[in-house]
């Protein structure tokens, strides 16, 4: 990384419309009415607004902006979203005013077991008339390589603790659909010859961020009448457009924190996730 860069807040000003919320909503194929303005938005769902800003020259070869303004200089590794937590007070509403204020908040050069990686994690905090979001994303850069798909041991798709689950099915439109509701040029989510050319993966690769939010969906599908507060996610391994992704869920015994999982049709756990709700 390059000496001469430091990190700097960035100031953004956005809102949800209803226009963006009604098309997650048809996305994720929900069972309750359509949102509309002033209708609470539900967690993760500001992941609507604040997309990414960059002139076409700016773009580099994987579709990301290039780094080394707001992001460290990455000196052509390969981005992977590694995670985040999300928590929300009070109500934010679709279609009310939002800023923003981010940070690089760290930057960690580690070893990995498949080559150098670089760590990245940035912090947003969003404001409201009613409420804050607080926001934090995990980026991981890797060095140009083959990509390993497997998956670190974990608990089962079949294990008897899960309570709740569904089926996703998964193939180019839905993450077309999701790339163009979130303005993610990444190629790897709908250039099958970059993804498996350049990259290394068997297919597409389904979005991390998509995969988040059909969690916290499951979480809402599961208690209707609750308000998600909270949702935590790690990813472990990659999910690509060759099977359905079956989601699975369990509540604690006083049913104010959930345990959620992403499973691949092989059975690799994708991602891990914990969710609270509002007492």
């Amino acid at each position: 990384m390059s000496a001469e860069w430091s990190p700097t807040a960035e100031y953004r000003d956005d809102k949800v419309t209803a226009t963006a919320a009604g098309s997650l909503h048809d996305l994720l194929e929900r069972p309750d009415a359509r949102p509309i303005a002033g209708d609470r938005l539900s967690i993760l769902w500001h992941w609507l607004a604040f997309t990414p800003q960059a002139r076409q020259s700016d773009i580099g070869k994987g579709g990301h902006p290039i780094t080394g303004g707001f992001l460290p200089p990455t000196a052509g590794r390969r981005r992977m979203y590694a995670g985040g937590k999300a928590s929300m007070t009070d109500e934010v509403l679709i279609g009310e005013p939002l800023q923003r204020r981010s940070v690089v908040a760290d930057v960690a050069e580690k070893q990995g077991t498949s080559g150098p990686l670089l760590f990245v994690t940035v912090d947003h905090e969003i404001s409201a008339a009613g409420g804050v979001i607080l926001d934090r994303n995990d980026i991981v850069y890797r060095d140009p390589q083959p990509t390993s798909t497997a998956a670190p041991a974990a608990q089962s798709l079949n294990d008897d603790e899960w309570t709740a689950g569904r089926t996703v099915t998964i193939d180019p439109v839905v993450l077309f659909r999701f790339s163009a509701l979130t303005y993610n040029a990444h190629r790897i989510h709908y250039d099958r010859d970059y993804a498996t050319r350049e990259e290394g993966y068997p297919g597409l690769v389904v979005h991390g961020p998509l995969q988040a939010i059909l969690l916290a969906d499951l979480a809402q599908r599961m208690f209707p009448d609750r308000v998600v507060a909270s949702c935590a996610f790690r990813s472990n391994a990659p999910a690509f457009d060759n099977s359905p992704l079956e989601l699975r869920a369990r509540s604690s015994a006083d049913g104010t924190e959930l345990v959620l999982a992403v499973f691949t049709g092989s059975g690799t756990q994708s991602m891990s996730a914990r969710a609270t709700l509002a007492s």
